[in-house]
């Protein structure tokens, strides 16, 4: 048999002994395997144990201490609040629920144990939803020993291994393990399956604008054309173009050539800002001096060569009037100087 795989999915055997390993305990009377239990409490901040190089207890495929397999009624199960995905597809939901109807759940769901008749959902989110929609009142679980700190990692593998997240989901998944466990990116990677390159691009999105994270979310936009658009630099562009992107039905690769086209764009030349005039003393009082002359509004503005007085008038008549007015002030100055 060839060697087991690393990385995503370890399956069943990884949560259940298919066999009584020596030393342990003989199965329950109902034949559930039971592994012998150990204490397993929450890892200290600064346990890096699931990270660890040389992995944490089980990493290549061993039995799970604690596991035991049972019924559990579905009204007992918590979800589990650290749940990295939150879109599900109703589609597949209902095709799911109508084999449950028919076949019964053929893979059990991943609890742990928080009290008497109560159970807290690790993996099998979808599973759940669909035996709720069943009507089932008791499902098969694995009812196994879980620490805070492993309820989102579990989770998030789960998913990641099923492709369920949407990017934007698993961007946030990976950033919450990347915060919580105080990793590197090369760490994480190693142990969820991923290169580096991938873990880092998609965290990368959520530096998107909201408007466009919303698209990736829905579905509109894809992964692809999400990370072309990271690499124009002002959210407008990016939100400009995403628009774009949704309306024409563009491809990333069409996506990728117009965001190189758009940053070969010249930027275009500010216009000039609007000399400001300039206020010499005196020009504000020799305007109201005018406005009382000639009764309108007059404006004086002073360059640095010339100026320029501007009287207001309301109709044809006003203009009339104020002619009228500056020719009776001239002939007064004529009269004056004979």
């Amino acid at each position: 048999m060839s060697e087991r795989r690393g990385g995503l999915g370890r399956g069943l055997a990884a949560l259940i002994p298919t066999g009584p390993p020596p030393g342990s305990a003989a199965p329950a009377e109902n034949g559930a395997a039971v592994a012998p239990a150990s204490p397993a409490g929450p890892s200290g901040p600064e346990d890096k144990g699931w990270f660890a190089a040389n992995g944490a207890a089980g990493a290549q495929g061993g039995a799970v201490a604690g596991a035991v397999y049972r019924e559990v009624p579905v009204s007992q199960i918590k979800p589990n609040p650290k749940q990295p995905r939150h879109v599900f597809d109703e589609d597949a939901l209902n095709e799911l629920e109508h084999s449950i109807r028919e076949f019964g759940l053929m893979q059990p769901i991943v609890v742990r144990e928080l009290g008497a008749d109560e159970y807290e959902l690790v993996m099998g989110e979808r599973r759940l939803r669909a035996s709720q929609l069943a009507e089932l009142e008791a499902i098969p679980a694995i009812v196994r020993q879980t620490a805070d700190e492993a309820m989102l990692r579990d989770a998030l593998l789960e998913n990641i291994h099923r492709v369920q997240l949407n990017p934007l989901e698993e961007a946030a998944a990976y950033q919450q393990l990347l915060d919580e466990f105080a990793v590197t990116h090369e760490e994480l990677a190693s142990r969820i399956g991923r290169s580096r390159p991938v873990i880092t691009n998609t965290i990368r999105l959520l530096k998107l604008p909201l408007a466009v994270q919303r698209r990736v979310a829905a579905g509109v936009l894809s992964a692809g054309h999400a990370r072309a658009l990271l690499s124009l630099e002002d959210a407008d562009s990016q939100e400009e173009l995403a628009a774009r992107i949704v309306a024409e039905g563009m491809s990333v690769r069409a996506t990728e050539e117009a965001v190189t086209l758009k940053k070969s764009e010249k930027p275009a030349k500010p216009k000039p800002a609007p000399r400001k005039p300039i206020q010499a003393p005196g020009l504000q009082e020799l305007a109201n001096r005018l406005s009382d002359r000639f009764d309108t509004r007059v404006k004086v503005d002073l360059g640095r060569r010339k100026g320029r007085i501007t009287l207001e008038f309301g109709s044809v008549d006003d203009l009339e009037r104020i002619v009228a007015l500056m020719d009776k002030n001239q002939a007064n100055q004529t009269l004056e100087t004979d």
